[in-house]
């Protein structure tokens, strides 16, 4: 399925819940709401003619207004790639696990929670594995980050 191809059929099949984003990138790129994301996953994983298998990365973006979990797919069967980001509000911020679709998305997902403070529902396993157990010091990643605060943990 050419890239086209692979646009068309996905505003078919997943018309109302994934909407086209602009980016003048090489792979496709959609918007998915919170709500959607778990069931729009399943599907992109399930479905015969996507098989999106592989969970490539699940990345944080801070813009300053909003969050965004941007989840960057692939299917090693099919040989294509998808982009699908989530748009979440600053205050809040939560999203659905998509550990029973791809279970690589454990970590990627507690270190979105980690750092950017995005509540991950339903993971069963946020620990800390990037910051001190004991870290109380707000979240690294987002742009209200001031590295001046930080204050040094003390040795154990």
């Amino acid at each position: 399925m050419t890239k086209d191809e692979l646009g068309q059929y996905i505003a078919t099949n997943f018309e109302g819940q994934l909407t086209p984003v602009e980016t003048g990138k090489h792979d496709l790129w959609f918007e998915v709401k919170a709500a959607d994301l778990l069931a729009v996953c399943q599907k992109l994983k399930n479905e015969e003619k996507l098989a999106f298998d592989y969970l490539c990365n699940l990345s944080g973006v801070d813009t300053g207004e909003q969050f965004e979990a941007v989840y960057s797919l692939a299917s090693t069967t099919l040989n294509h790639r998808l982009d699908v980001k989530v748009v979440l509000p600053y205050d809040g911020a939560k999203i659905e696990s998509v550990q029973t679709v791809w279970a690589a998305a454990n970590w990627h997902e507690r270190e979105v929670w980690e750092l950017y403070g995005i509540e991950i529902l339903n993971h069963g396993n946020l620990k800390r594995f990037l910051l001190p157990d004991e870290w109380d010091q707000g979240y690294p990643m987002r742009k209200d980050w001031d590295a001046d605060d930080f204050v040094r943990m003390p040795e154990k």
